[in-house]
This record gives C-alpha cells, sequence and structure tokens, in this order.
C-alpha cells in the first residue's frame, strides 16, 4: 500500500522561500509519478509538480514554472522547492502518487495520471 507522509510548509511573506517533502513508499512498480497538488481558498484543485521515481522526468504547472522545482533521492524522498512565493501560492499541498493506469484521473499541466493516493496535506500561507 502507497503511503506520503508530506513535512514543511508554514507561513512566508511575499518573495520567499519554502520547501516542502513527500517520503513515499509501499511502491508496488517504479513506473510510478509522486507529484503535489495543491487547493486554495475557493479555488480547485490544481496539479503543480510531479516526477517519475524511474526516470526523474519531470511535469509542472504553468503557474509555477521557474519558481518551484521538484526533485527525488534514492529513498524516494520528494522534495518540492518553492521561490518567489505569491500571495496566489497561498493553499493546502497535497503529495499524491500517480500511476497510468486507472479511473481517478488527475493532470499536471497537459499530462494525464491516474491517481493512487493522496498524503493529508500541509498548509502553505503567503502573505503580502
Amino acid at each position: 500500500q502507497v503511503q506520503l507522509v508530506e513535512s514543511g510548509g508554514g507561513s512566508v511573506q511575499a518573495g520567499g522561500s519554502l520547501n516542502l517533502s513527500c517520503a513515499a513508499s509501499g511502491f508496488p512498480y517504479s513506473e510510478y509519478c509522486v507529484a503535489w497538488f495543491r487547493q486554495g481558498p475557493g479555488k480547485e484543485r490544481e496539479g503543480v509538480s510531479g516526477i517519475n521515481l524511474d526516470d526523474g522526468t519531470t511535469y509542472s504547472a504553468d503557474s509555477v514554472k521557474g519558481r518551484f522545482t521538484i526533485s527525488r533521492d534514492v529513498k524516494n524522498t520528494v522534495y518540492l522547492q518553492m521561490t518567489d512565493l505569491k500571495t496566489e501560492d497561498t493553499a493546502m499541498y497535497y503529495c499524491a502518487a500517480l500511476s497510468h493506469t486507472g479511473d481517478n484521473i488527475v493532470q499536471i499541466g497537459d499530462t494525464v495520471f491516474a491517481l493512487d493516493a493522496w498524503g493529508q496535506g500541509t498548509l502553505v500561507t503567503v502573505s503580502s
């Protein structure tokens, strides 16, 4: 069973930086993508960024390109480095395990995935 444990988040002023971590485990095979989604107040859920665990291919929403960087380590911990944060980045951020087959469809940018599991979420608040 896939498990995702998030850490990081918090409050920062606009222009600042924050880092999120997601310790991911329990994958039945290697062809998984671990990603970050967010949902801000009154907004729909948005796929922010993802990374393939096997080959390191990354995916990002246009809204965060050039500001957010996703990476992984050999223990399948996925990191989201967020810089130049804006007030509109305020949201609950969720780590997610994504595969390429399944019925629960989600997107990061133009790339479609199947959602397998969510983490518990971590709050990011950006003040002006």
